[in-house]
């Protein structure tokens, strides 16, 4: 059974050619303008757009991108996506305005919108970042209802299959300890690709710039799938699976996310942009810095960066292809682009 993002574009009438979209130059100012990662993004921008048409908040469009597709049912974002390996949904999620204000959750279960509950977190309290029980604790306090612990069907299938590829015992697993005692780390371990031969996972990152020309930006996922118990990737991580500064860009991620917390991957981005570098550019030497320390081990994995810079302009890059997203601009069309690869 297929259990990649192209599973969730059931609005196929959507989802438009990749083509190459053309962006002005660096004395225009392109707004207002949101960006996600993957065809997926066609569900992601069509949310968040009609806010920034109106002249909203770059913050509120991202919010209602993540919330449109943690509502939507597929492998990789909200609870109806695949399970960790002992079968529970875990999400993280995070989120950051225009003035450096961020708020995360990570390892929450039970919730169906991990990037509210990430917001509320940002705007009423101290903290950046609540995993875990604490995590639910307080979206529960804050009017957040508890979601059934139910797999979605699609999800309960693919568990299923993987059990018995895997062959393992859930939660103690005492039976594969035994038959491997000097195995590193109690494996098995999520794989890094589907079936399909899709990778594992599609992260749903979007990142905007409205209409006052502030930035602000979203990551939010269900994770690998059949991860290990605990396993916490890039996209809660201010710095790694996303960063806003609304003096240079913003960034935000997908793919495997050790690579992209190795190397604070989203944080790089935008720095690179500070230097000077186009968006594409800085995503392009971010995933170079990525697969430089071992680039025969990076053919396994797939990591995707995209930008904006505070003139509207757009880019993205990717360890291999495959990698694409979808910009909406002026009138609301989202169009889906191919982004450019390490390896071709």
């Amino acid at each position: 059974m297929k259990s990649n993002r192209r599973l969730f574009l059931r609005l196929s009438a959507m989802a438009l050619p990749a083509v190459q979209f053309k962006l002005p130059g660096k004395k225009l100012v392109n707004k207002p303008l949101i960006v996600s990662t993957w065809d997926s993004g066609q569900i992601a921008n069509g949310a968040a757009w009609p806010v920034l048409e109106k002249g909203g908040r770059a913050l509120d469009a991202v919010e209602q991108a993540a919330i449109a597709i943690e509502n939507d049912i597929n492998c990789c974002v909200g609870l109806g996506g695949n399970p960790d390996r002992d079968g529970y949904v875990t999400l993280d999620a995070c989120i950051m305005d225009e003035k450096a204000n961020c708020g995360s959750v990570a390892f929450m279960e039970r919730i169906k919108h991990p990037i509210s509950v990430a917001r509320k977190l940002m705007e009423t309290t101290p903290h950046v970042f609540l995993a875990g029980v604490g995590a639910q604790q307080f979206a529960i306090a804050n009017g957040f209802p508890l979601e059934s612990a139910e797999l979605s069907p699609g999800a309960a299938a693919s568990y299923k299959e993987w059990l018995k590829k895997a062959e393992y015992k859930p939660i103690i697993n005492i039976e594969h300890q035994q038959s491997h005692p000097k195995e590193k780390g109690h494996g098995p371990f999520a794989p890094n690709r589907f079936d399909d031969g899709s990778f594992n996972h599609d992260t749903m990152g979007t990142i905007a710039l409205d209409a006052k020309g502030d930035l602000s930006g979203m990551c939010t996922t269900s994770g690998m799938g059949f991860k290990m118990r605990g396993r916490v990737g890039d996209s809660p991580i201010i710095g790694a699976g996303l960063f806003v500064d609304n003096e240079v860009g913003a960034a935000t991620s997908s793919g495997q996310g050790e690579e992209v917390i190795r190397v604070c991957g989203t944080h790089l981005v935008v720095e690179f942009m500070r230097s000077g570098l186009s968006p594409e550019a800085a995503c392009k030497k971010a995933i170079e810095r990525i697969v430089k320390p071992n680039p025969e081990r990076a053919k396994t994995f797939q990591v995707g960066f995209i930008a904006i810079n505070k003139q509207g302009e757009v880019g993205a890059y990717s360890v291999q292809k495959g990698f694409n997203y979808t910009v909406t601009e002026k009138g609301g069309k989202g169009v889906v682009i191919n982004a450019k690869s390490y390896f071709v």
